[in-house]
């Protein structure tokens, strides 16, 4: 018999009289030792084929409440091999349990045979105290008539072995959604309990919902005797009590009897890795303690599946939850599925941290291939100026300079996915409910300033952008996610889902996208394990559960709002356009929305009174052209200024490829005025500022960008842009003039200029020159350009380099050496045909992303011969007399044609259409051309400007003049037609 006291914790009560105890391990699974008092006896609990002694449950009842998980100090008394149990006494601080359980009548005091020494210590005070409890009538002795009848449960049979009488399904269909009050009765392993179910004492199997902790195992085939007094550790030997905080004595037998049994076992399936230690976690925690089951659901083989949750302190706890965290059980899917969504998900999460962490299952896990990868330092500040779609904006950083196209950041919103907007190129319509999402982000973003956390990127196919875990190809590009914060909620409407509160160090602020999913304009992305995915998560799909419940947006069973919208932007729309536009000047001020921003002037505008769509370009304003310097810059400035914002414009006319003109206010300030002042744009010259809306204004915002040289003006001289020409009837006008030095004459009125002091020339020429290209011959066949290709090309007539185009190539040169190609210098405006030899790649150094420097112009108001008809060859001779060479030339631009597009080479492209003066002279070179009866002018049109119509009348009496003294192209009479596209003569003869 051991003789040393014991400490340890009653980790369960099997009956009124006996203690399950374990030791205090700091390690691994205590040991354990089961504890019956010495020299009582309690009333039995039913078992199979039997039912409870009266005051059996109570029995138990009052020491489990008393004992379970309490600390207690304990020796062992005395042994009674025949039975394998050990007796002892037990102290909980100063209380001996034996004397508290025989003084509240709970046990009886064991009759002694003879002079047997197996007795308590205590047996004295217990035989008294068991005198004055019969005396009172407590517990067992209880008085009352009927009293021992009634304390004895009436047990379903299940309860005690009769598995055929028990339907779980009925029991899930009577208790479905209540938290039933249980004590759990055994832990078979860490994912299934034993319970009685309270108060009809109903003895069920219970799997807990949503996980799966490791196997215990098969057990043996052989029977084992009972085991009580001894324990296995993690690795499967038995320990004595020694492994206890207090040392005890060796072995005793029934323990070495429990070990042969054991041992002899041939058939057993051993527990898998962690099984004991999943069993013990469970154990402990709920094992004989008071529990809430919620039944969830019955599986194939009449299993209830539910959820459990025990008390710690005040707090109730998911045990599910606890073994999931502690990496002692995986989540299944098929029991996951019963549970509420939200509950769901912190299993879901909490198993991700598990594996995140290598915790216990999880130590050798390996986590799939992910194509997402976490963005560190991304976070930003600032507003958005365009909603892409229901999940996509771009933001203008406020790190960047206002305007720049640096500026702008694409940002889709993590985790979520709204429908798609549909792609019109390719006749894709968008999604149910695109352009309702689209509309509600722009109605509250756009113009607002954001807090960006940015998470992470992912590499996605262009043909499922928006679709979570694209496979990476070649085609693959890389996405930006992150989460949006509104400083404040959006005015006069309330928020749909609660203020997400964000994590230590991150913006405060209203989730953006957690607004989007609550009003049922997106779906939250179901990621795969170690997806990167948004630090909100949890709110998205709480967000989520709201809309579903609400059934709003896709989740409704309605169908979205039918929109119908008048495009007049497409092609083949002009003549409808032109019969729109009485209603539209007939408003005066329309509310509009900013559509896109197509350049620095013109945009699509979306008017929801009119139902339409309308190209819309600033009247008398005009941005730099595409490919032109600060063309972007204006681009990005109106974009980030009014994308997408609520706009009033004014309708004035519209032209003849349907784009109507007018004014555009933006909070009620003229936007023009904004484009003048940055410098960005010009007033056009061919209309004067008296005709238009807030002209003076728009005058003074170009006159104080002039004076700071702010970007289209920054070679600005004050005083330049002023030349005062006289013209031979003694008119005088001013006009905004540039100094020119004309480098090519094509014929027909149109010839090449470059702008004098312009350093980009020089800049060029010294690159080239620092190249030393002619020290640098090319191998045989090493360069080989094609037709479009921009290289170095060496003029024939002084062997300099320029930068030039490849207008056309040979086809299949016999040899490289000697096939000869035709080139278009970028820089100067001729053409020639010169060998392979005098070609070389175009070096990076030399500016490849400038522009050409020699601008394409055409004579205004006049129609000069080409040089294949009458009198053509005279009109490039005098043209060319009267510009090329030491002449100091000043150019008024009058209009641009912009119907060249993009076609390069000579005598294509974007043409100016323009006034020559001769500075010495101060005569018109395109009077010259007319007096001398070398080209004639233009009709009269109705809607000709003021100023067009003044030059027309002043250019009328030089050509009046040639035509009396029927000079060159009147020799033969008068050439008017009432064509005006009509050639002034035949080729190939005279008129």
């Amino acid at each position: 018999m051991a003789t040393g006291w014991l400490r340890g914790t009653v980790k369960a009560v099997p009956s009124g009289d006996s203690l399950l105890i374990m030791g205090n391990a700091k390690t691994g699974i205590p040991p354990e030792k089961t504890i019956t008092l010495s020299s009582l006896i309690a009333p039995k609990l039913a078992r199979k084929d039997s039912k409870d002694e009266p005051f059996a449950w109570d029995s138990r009842e009052s020491l489990r409440k008393k004992c379970v998980g309490k600390e207690v100090v304990f020796k062992v008394d005395y042994i009674v091999p025949s039975i394998n149990r050990e007796f002892g006494s037990v102290f909980m601080g100063e209380t001996n349990i034996a004397l508290s359980v025989v003084s509240e009548g709970w046990a009886k005091v064991r009759p002694q045979v003879g002079q047997s020494t197996d007795v308590s210590p205590y047996l004295t005070e217990l035989l008294q105290l068991e005198e004055q409890a019969r005396e009172q009538g407590l517990g067992l002795w209880n008085k009352t008539p009927g009293g021992s009848e009634a304390s004895i449960r009436d047990i379903p049979p299940s309860a005690i072995g009769d598995a055929s009488s028990f339907d779980a399904a009925k029991l899930l269909e009577s208790n479905k959604g209540k938290l039933l009050p249980a004590i759990v009765e055994h832990v078979r392993d860490g994912s299934t309990v034993r319970v009685s179910l309270l108060p009809e004492f109903q003895y069920v199997q219970v799997f807990v919902a949503g996980i799966q902790a490791p196997s215990m195992g098969r057990r043996p085939t052989v029977e084992a005797q009972s085991v009580d007094s001894a324990t296995k550790t993690s690795d499967g030997e038995l320990k004595s009590m020694e492994d206890l905080s207090v040392p005890v004595g060796s072995l005793t037998t029934a323990q070495k009897l429990a070990a042969s049994v054991t041992a002899a076992s041939t058939s057993e399936i051993p527990p898998e890795p962690l099984a004991r230690e999943a069993k013990h976690y469970t154990e402990i925690r709920v094992l004989h303690r008071d529990v809430r089951i919620m039944l969830e659901g019955v599986d194939k083989f009449n299993n209830l599946i539910g959820s459990l949750s025990y008390v710690n302190g005040d707090v109730a706890v998911d045990l599910a939850l606890e073994l999931v965290k502690e990496g002692l059980a995986k989540v299944v899917e098929w029991s996951a599925n019963m549970l509420e969504e939200e509950e769901k998900r912190r299993l879901k999460n909490a198993e991700l941290q598990a594996k995140k962490d290598r915790l216990r299952i999880w130590t050798n896990y390996v986590p799939p291939a992910s194509n997402s990868t976490a963005i560190r330092d991304g976070n930003f500040t600032g507003k958005v100026i365009e909603v892409v779609s229901g999940d996509c904006v771009v933001v203008a950083d406020d790190a960047v300079p206002f305007g720049s196209p640096l500026a702008e950041r694409r940002v889709n919103f993590s985790s979520i996915r709204a429908p798609k907007m549909g792609n019109p190129k390719k006749d894709e319509k968008p999604a149910p409910f695109a352009r309702e999402a689209k509309e509600y982000l722009r109605s509250r973003l756009v113009g607002q300033q954001v807090n960006v956390v940015m998470e992470y990127s992912r590499k996605v196919s262009p043909a499922d952008a928006l679709v979570s875990g694209a496979p990476s190809s070649v085609d693959t590009r890389v996405m930006d996610f992150g989460s949006i914060f509104l400083l404040s909620p959006p005015k006069n409407e309330p928020l749909e889902a609660p203020q997400t509160l964000p994590v230590a160090g991150q913006p405060q602020g209203v989730n953006v996208a957690e607004m989007v999913v609550a009003r049922g304009y997106a779906n939250v992305v179901r990621h795969r394990d170690f997806e990167e995915r948004s630090s909100y998560y949890d709110a998205l799909l709480a967000a989520e559960s709201r809309a579903i419940k609400g059934k709003k947006g896709i989740h409704s069973s309605k169908e979205p709002p039918v929109m119908h919208i008048n495009d007049l932007s497409l092609q083949g729309t002009t003549q409808k356009a032109k019969q729109f536009l009485p209603f539209l000047q007939r408003a005066k001020r329309l509310p509009a929305v900013v559509d896109y921003v197509l350049s620095g002037h013109r945009f699509k505008l979306l008017i929801p009174k009119e139902t339409c769509a309308i190209a819309f370009s600033l009247s008398g304003v005009r941005c730099p052209a595409r490919n032109e310097p600060y063309a972007d810059e204006a681009l990005s400035f109106m974009r980030q200024k009014i994308l997408q914002r609520d706009v009033e414009i004014e309708v004035e006319t519209v032209d003849r490829t349907g784009t109507f003109l007018g004014t555009l206010w933006e909070s009620k300030v003229n936007v023009g005025i904004a484009l003048l002042e940055a410098g960005l744009a010009k007033l056009q010259s061919t209309i004067s500022a008296d005709r238009l809306i807030d002209g003076h204004l728009l005058a003074q915002a170009e006159q104080r960008a002039k004076k700071q040289c702010l970007k289209v003006w920054e070679s600005y001289v004050e005083g330049q842009e002023e030349l005062e020409t006289s013209t031979e009837n003694g008119s005088k006008s001013k006009q905004e003039v540039l100094q020119v030095r004309v480098t090519e004459v094509l014929g027909g009125g149109r010839l090449y200029a470059q702008i004098v002091g312009d350093s980009r020339v020089s800049a060029i020429q010294q690159q080239l020159e620092s190249l030393r290209l002619k020290d640098k011959p090319l191998p045989p066949g090493s360069f080989l350009p094609k037709k479009g290709d921009f290289v170095i090309a060496q003029y024939s007539a002084d062997d300099t380099w320029n930068r030039a185009l490849v207008v056309s190539a040979p086809r299949q040169p016999i040899t490289a050496g000697k096939a000869e190609y035709e080139v278009f210098y970028l820089d100067y405006g001729n053409q020639e045909i010169i060998p392979l030899s005098k070609l070389r790649p175009l070096d990076v150094s030399v500016g490849a992303a400038v522009q050409g420097l020699a601008q394409l112009c055409s004579l205004a108001y006049i129609k000069v011969p080409e040089l294949e008809e009458d009198f053509g060859v005279e009109a490039a001779e005098l043209l060319s007399a009267s510009t090329i060479g030491d002449k100091k030339i000043m150019m008024k631009v009058e209009d641009k044609d912009l119907s060249g597009g993009k076609v390069k080479g000579q005598g294509t492209g974007t043409r100016l259409v323009v006034t020559l003066v001769d500075v010495e002279t101060t005569r018109s070179i395109n009077a010259t051309l007319v007096e001398a009866g070398l080209a004639r002018i233009e009709k009269k049109g109705k809607w000709d400007t003021k100023e067009k119509q003044t030059a027309l009348e002043n250019l009328a009496d030089f050509q009046e003049t040639a035509r009396k003294a029927r000079l060159n192209i009147w020799q033969y009479g008068d050439v008017e037609s009432d064509d005006e596209d009509e050639s002034l003569g035949r080729k190939g003869g005279r008129r």
